[in-house]
């Protein structure tokens, strides 16, 4: 795995770290004095990586803002689940003309509502493999759930007038076990009924960056990055790995 590659290169006196065989070695010196950009050819020592867990490596990109963050993780998003079920599904908003809702309490001491609206097509459900549906009151285990048996599914919460996103810290889309996030300071979230829009389609696909377009969300990239320090006895280099 590239960790333990990443230590063998670390233990390794000389490791070749870029190709370009048609170029001369040269010194980490030399570069560090000359301008940018400009291609080399060098032999070096891996001295340090960053970050030493590869899963840390892992951001989320705003390629709008350029702004890099976090990968919020399952506790964030169970809290905010758990702060939206405190209002309970507004009755008023359910059996619309674009989606059928289903709504029960919880047996638990809690008793939670919870409601789940299916997204229709042509006045009918698709198939659970092609339906987009939006929970209200769910759980994080409640989701995950969903998100194994149908294609999209989308948590929100209840208005007086419409259903909305949660806020943007939680995934504005779950597909399969990938989670989508929304950049906080590019999207202008819209009311979800937006998403009717894609339902008259001849043939909702239901993808992601649809999704976020017709919400008003700039979607963030989960982007790869790494920092090595190389030396070579005449100078210490700094490069740095981003990839989508």
């Amino acid at each position: 795995d590239l960790e333990s590659h990443l230590r063998r290169c670390q233990q390794l006196s000389v490791t070749v770290l870029t190709d370009h065989q048609d170029l001369n070695n040269t010194e980490l010196k030399t570069i560090l004095n000359s301008t940018a950009p400009q291609q080399y050819r060098i032999r070096a020592k891996l001295r340090t990586y960053k970050p030493q867990k590869l899963y840390q490596s892992i951001k989320l990109h705003c390629s709008k803002c350029n702004s890099l963050q976090e990968v919020p993780d399952g506790d964030d998003f169970d809290f905010i689940l758990q702060g939206s079920a405190v209002t309970a599904p507004n009755p008023e908003l359910h059996n619309t003309s674009w989606y059928d809702s289903v709504m029960w309490t919880t047996q638990d001491q809690k008793q939670r509502k919870i409601a789940i609206h299916f997204v229709k097509h042509d006045e009918m459900l698709q198939q659970p493999e092609d339906t987009l549906l939006m929970i209200e009151g769910g759980t994080l285990k409640e989701v995950w759930k969903l998100t194994k048996r149908f294609k999209c599914v989308i948590p929100v919460r209840s208005t007086e007038d419409d259903l909305e996103l949660l806020d943007l810290s939680a995934p504005f889309l779950l597909q399969g076990n990938i989670k989508y996030y929304g950049c906080k300071q590019c999207s202008t979230p819209k009311p979800v009924k937006s998403l009717s829009s894609i339902a008259a389609e001849q043939r909702p696909s239901w993808e992601p960056t649809e999704i976020a377009q017709v919400l008003g969300i700039e979607p963030l990239q989960y982007v790869f990055i790494m920092k090595f320090t190389l030396v070579d006895g005449t100078g210490a280099l700094n490069a740095y790995l981003f990839d989508y």
